[in-house]
C-alpha cells in the first residue's frame, strides 16, 4: 500500500470499494492510517482542480489511529471501523466549522456532532473531512449555479472540468468520483443527492424522510430534508446507510427508524429483478433524446434480467410543482432560524433576516447571483399560514397517495423507473444551472426513497438510472439496483478532461 512516493500513495486507493476496503482492514492487507494517509495525499494532489473538499478534519488521522489499536485489540466496531468518510459542509462535525459553504457561518464551529456523524463514528469510521457544497443547499436563488459556495469555491466535474458537478451535494459527488475517499455523505430536500449522483457516476439514495436523523444538519424543509450516502457502488451506499439510518429522540420524524432500518449490504438480492415489475415513467418528458436512448438501453438490460415493464405515459405533475416553492420557502424561514438560534453563540447571523443583511454588505456572497429566494423566505407568513398548509397537504397528496403510490397500486408495480438527470451542463455563472431532465421531484415532495445508478455515458459524461419506490422501500430499490449493476457493469471512472465535446 503506501509508500514514501506520494504519486504512489494518491494511486494506491483508486477505485478502491469501501467493502474492499473493509476487507483489507479486516484481513491487515492495510492499515487505517495508511488509508487516511493516502486519501489525504490524495485530496492535496487532486483535489486543487477540483475544490471538492473544503476542509479535511485535524483529527482524521488520531481516529484511524484509534480504528487501528481497537483491530489489535480484536474490539472492532464493525464494517466501517477505520475506513475513512467524507461528510457534505452542512452537517455538524464538533470542532469543524458547518458553513453550509456561507461566509456567514464562518464561525458556526458546533460544539457536538449531528447523530447522523456520531451513528458514523460510533461505527469506527474516519471523519476525513468536509465537502464543498452549492451554497445554502442551493436555496439562495433561482439563479445559482450549482457547486459555488463563497467559502469553498466552485467544485467541478471530474468528468469534464468545464461542466457542472451537480448541487447541492456536489462536493460529495466529484470527490467520491475522483476517488478522494470511498464514500461521503450528502443531503437532499429536491435533487441534491441523487443529480451530482447521476452526474458524477455514482450510486447515490435519498432515503424516505425519518430513516436519518436531520438534527445538526443545516436545514432547508422538515417535509422533504435528508441525509443520505454516495459511492461508487451499491454494495458500498448500502453499507453506510446501514449504519446511519435510525430513530433520534430530537427529530420527530423519525420515530419510526429503529422499526424499519435493517442491515441493507446484507438484504442485497442480486436476482432481485427476475419477475419484478417495473413502471417506466415515460410521462417524464424533459430528458434529451441521448438520455433516452441510454435509457433504453437500460432497459434491455432490465428486460434481460427478468424484469417485467410497464409504460406509463400519464400523469399529472402540476398539483407538485404548484405546491413545491411555497412549502420549501415557508419551511426555510421557519427551520433556518430555529438552527440559527442553537448555533455557537459566536456566530453573529441569528436569524434569516440576519444572513440577508450579511449577504448584502459581503461582496464575494452576491458576485455571481442574488438571494431571491432568501427575501421571499422571508416574506413567508410561518407554518399556520393557510396558504403554505394547503400546499404542504395537496402536495403531499399529490406525490405520495396519489402519485407514486396509486401508480404502484394500478399498475401492480413494485417500483418506478426513470432517467435521472440529463448528463452536466457547462458551468455558466452568469445565467446560472441548466439542468434538463430530473426524476427527482416526485419522490421528494412524497418524502419516499429514491435509488440512482448509473446507467452508462452521453457523450462521455455519466447518466444515472433512478428506482423509486414506496416509503421504506430502501431494501427493494437497493436490490433491484444491485440487480442492474451487477449485469450493466456500466459505471466508468473519470478521466479529468478541461472540457468534452457538447452532447
Amino acid at each position: 500500500m503506501p509508500t514514501t512516493d506520494l504519486s504512489a500513495i494518491e494511486k494506491s486507493v483508486v477505485e478502491v470499494s469501501l467493502a474492499d476496503t473493509a476487507a483489507a482492514l479486516a484481513s491487515g492487507k492495510t492499515t487505517s492510517v495508511a488509508l487516511t494517509t493516502s486519501y489525504l495525499a490524495r485530496i492535496k494532489g487532486v483535489d486543487p482542480k477540483l475544490k471538492s473538499v473544503l476542509a479535511v478534519n485535524p483529527q482524521a488521522l488520531e481516529q484511524a489511529k484509534a480504528a487501528d489499536a481497537r483491530r489489535a485489540a480484536k474490539q472492532t466496531k464493525g464494517p466501517l471501523d477505520g475506513v475513512p468518510i467524507l461528510i457534505k459542509d452542512n452537517i455538524d462535525v464538533a470542532g469543524m466549522p458547518n458553513t453550509g459553504g456561507s461566509l456567514a457561518l464562518a464561525a458556526n464551529i458546533p460544539a457536538k456532532d449531528a447523530p447522523l456523524v456520531a451513528r458514523l463514528i460510533e461505527g469506527g469510521a474516519v471523519i476525513l473531512g468536509k465537502t464543498n457544497l452549492s451554497e445554502w443547499a442551493n436555496i439562495r436563488s433561482r439563479f445559482s449555479s450549482s457547486g459555488w459556495s463563497g467559502a469553498g469555491g466552485l467544485t467541478r466535474n471530474p468528468y469534464a472540468l468545464d461542466r457542472s458537478a451537480c448541487g447541492s451535494s456536489s462536493g460529495s459527488g466529484s470527490s467520491i468520483a475522483a476517488s478522494l475517499a470511498p464514500g461521503a455523505i450528502g443531503t437532499e430536500t429536491d435533487g441534491s443527492i441523487t443529480c451530482p449522483a447521476s452526474i458524477n457516476g455514482l450510486v447515490g439514495i435519498k432515503p424516505t424522510v425519518g430513516l436519518v436523523s436531520r438534527t445538526g444538519v443545516i436545514p432547508i424543509s422538515h417535509s422533504q430534508d435528508t441525509a443520505g450516502p454516495m459511492t461508487r457502488d451499491v454494495r458500498d451506499t448500502a453499507m453506510i446507510l446501514s449504519v446511519i439510518a435510525g430513530s433520534d429522540a430530537a427529530d420527530a420524524a423519525t420515530a419510526e427508524a429503529d422499526t424499519h432500518k435493517t442491515d441493507y449490504a446484507a438484504g442485497l438480492n442480486a436476482g432481485a429483478l427476475k419477475g419484478a415489475r417495473l413502471g417506466v415513467m415515460r410521462f417524464m418528458k424533459d430528458f434529451r433524446p441521448q438520455t433516452v436512448a441510454q435509457f433504453n438501453k437500460a432497459l434491455e438490460v432490465l428486460k434481460a434480467q427478468g424484469a417485467e415493464l410497464v409504460e406509463i405515459n400519464e400523469f399529472n405533475m402540476q398539483p407538485i410543482g404548484d405546491a413545491r416553492l411555497n412549502v420549501l420557502l415557508t419551511e426555510l424561514k421557519v427551520d433556518l432560524n430555529a438552527y440559527l438560534a442553537g448555533a455557537n453563540p459566536t456566530v453573529k447571523t441569528r436569524t434569516l433576516a440576519d444572513v440577508i443583511a450579511f449577504n448584502k454588505q459581503e461582496p464575494r456572497e452576491l458576485a455571481y447571483f442574488g438571494q431571491d429566494f432568501f427575501e421571499t423566505a422571508e416574506a413567508t407568513g410561518g407554518l399556520s399560514d393557510p396558504a403554505y398548509v394547503a400546499a404542504h397537504d395537496n402536495g403531499k397528496k399529490a406525490a405520495g397517495p396519489d402519485g407514486i403510490d396509486r401508480l404502484l397500486k394500478e399498475n401492480n408495480l413494485v417500483a418506478l423507473l426513470s432517467p435521472t438527470n440529463d448528463p452536466a451542463w457547462l458551468i455558466d455563472l452568469v445565467n446560472g444551472d441548466n439542468f434538463g431532465g430530473a426524476a427527482s421531484t416526485i419522490p421528494a415532495v412524497a418524502g419516499y426513497p429514491h435509488l440512482t445508478v448509473p446507467m452508462g455515458e452521453v457523450s462521455g459524461l455519466p447518466v444515472g438510472i433512478s428506482f423509486i419506490g414506496p416509503a421504506w422501500s430502501e431494501q427493494l430499490l437497493l436490490s433491484l439496483g444491485y440487480a442492474y449493476e451487477q449485469a450493466s457493469k456500466a459505471r466508468k471512472p473519470p478521466t479529468y478532461p478541461a472540457t468534452l465535446p457538447l452532447p
